[in-house]
């Protein structure tokens, strides 16, 4: 009887939500996770915030800020997705070893919420414009049930799905991008004039390095959930630094020639004014597709962890929860999600401590510890009042170290007394 309830499990859970992904499953070759979490960072608000670089930088402070960002952003998570590949666990599997196996749901339910919300918001963020560009002769609503069941399906197909979408359309979105930037360069006659020597509502280089930061940290911090697949721990690191850096930083420059050019930080409305109609909803359409489609897959892995179901049918519930509720959370939730999203880089500081400081408990398949690790809990209860209420510096670097500092005081005390 047992063995039959087994092995319905693993039909039902394919893609390993409730249980490490065996060594037979990590055959991700370096494209196939690549072009994942490529597609991931290849998101529109990326490039919005290149444009609110390219506004406010000059020349030299746009290239430090993204340098220095994305260099923050690549080693953060590719010690998460190496941590992934070398565990074979999901982020919220990883949270029962550093927060317990009840205390898991807080950072599943903070991950989960917020990835729901942004899907919704990324949803309206495609409806709305192109529906606009339309005159409104096809409806909003339309367009969101379409986009939002379109994304959830292909969430809903798992790992392999969201690779063959990544390899269509980063590729795609790069000679769109590489069109666009020809264009700007062009227009002012060569790339040192893009930039302007006083930008007219400057910046500063802390701001712009928080920009580029808190741009993708939230989303960074699931990259487990994607890396486990992964042949090797090579594999995972170089597709995430590939994908955090590199990615990241070209959506910024594609973001921040077109804003620098017209003043305009919306790529959507960039390509507009530039005449491209067309690849203006292909890019943004191909742009939340692929980053839709990762928060989605990590929002149903998060709410599998709360319920113990698998997360495929949480996937659908999941999407059709962020279609539903999408021009809502568009007018209406943005600045809570942003609240939240900057609560989440400290359960990421959680998840590399106490990986690093406790491999042996990775090595076991049952968890041991506490059912509420206090330690993980208070370390992400104190980043976020520090990324909340600390104003100087840069917010989500503030939280993330004040996460860390906290947990490592408490888990050493915790251990002296064991």
């Amino acid at each position: 009887m047992s063995e039959q309830t087994t092995a319905k499990k693993v039909i039902v859970d394919s893609e390993c939500s409730l249980s490490a992904v065996p060594a037979a499953k990590k055959v991700q070759g370096l494209w196939a996770a690549m072009v994942v979490l490529v597609g991931f960072t290849f998101f529109s608000p990326s490039m919005t915030a290149g444009g609110n670089l390219g506004i406010g930088l000059t020349l030299n402070g746009f290239l430090l800020a993204m340098i220095l960002g994305n260099a923050f952003l690549g080693v953060y998570c590719g010690l998460l997705g190496y941590i992934g590949q070398k565990t074979g666990l999901t982020l919220d599997l990883m949270a029962h070893r550093s927060f317990g196996e009840k205390g898991s749901c807080l950072p599943s339910a903070l991950i989960s919420f917020t990835q729901i919300g942004w899907f919704g918001v990324g949803v309206a963020m495609f409806a709305i414009p192109v529906s606009g560009l339309t005159g409104g002769r096809i409806p909003v609503w339309a367009l969101i049930i379409i986009t939002g069941t379109v994304m959830t399906v292909t969430a809903y197909l798992g790992i392999r799905a969201l690779a063959v979408l990544g390899s269509i359309a980063v590729p795609l979105i790069a000679v769109l991008g590489l069109y666009s930037v020809g264009w700007g360069v062009d227009k002012v006659g060569g790339f040192m004039n893009v930039f302007a020597q006083i930008p007219q509502k400057p910046i500063s280089l802390a701001t712009g390095i928080a920009i580029v930061v808190g741009s993708f940290i939230s989303g960074g911090t699931a990259t487990p959930n994607f890396t486990r697949f992964s042949k090797t721990p090579r594999v995972a690191v170089l597709a995430t630094v590939v994908a955090f850096f590199v990615g990241n930083s070209v959506m910024m420059i594609f973001g921040a020639v077109g804003g620098a050019v017209t003043g305009v930080a919306d790529i959507f409305d960039i390509l507009i004014l530039q005449g491209l109609a067309i690849p203006a909803i292909l890019t943004l359409g191909l742009n939340i597709w692929t980053t839709n489609n990762n928060a989605l897959y990590t929002a149903g892995l998060g709410v599998s962890n709360i319920t113990k179901i698998p997360n495929k049918p949480l996937v659908l519930l999941s999407g059709a929860a962020g279609t539903l509720t999408a021009v809502w959370l568009y007018y209406n939730f943005v600045g809570m999600l942003n609240l939240l999203s900057g609560m989440i880089p400290p359960v990421g500081a959680v998840l590399i401590l106490h990986y690093f400081l406790h491999k042996e408990e990775y090595d076991k398949p049952a968890v041991n510890g506490p059912a509420v690790n206090l330690a993980g809990v208070l370390a992400v209860a104190a980043g976020s009042l520090v990324g909340i209420f600390v104003t100087c510096g840069i917010k989500p670097v503030n939280s993330l170290a004040a996460a860390a500092l906290v947990f490592l005081v408490l888990d050493r005390l915790t251990a002296k007394k064991s």
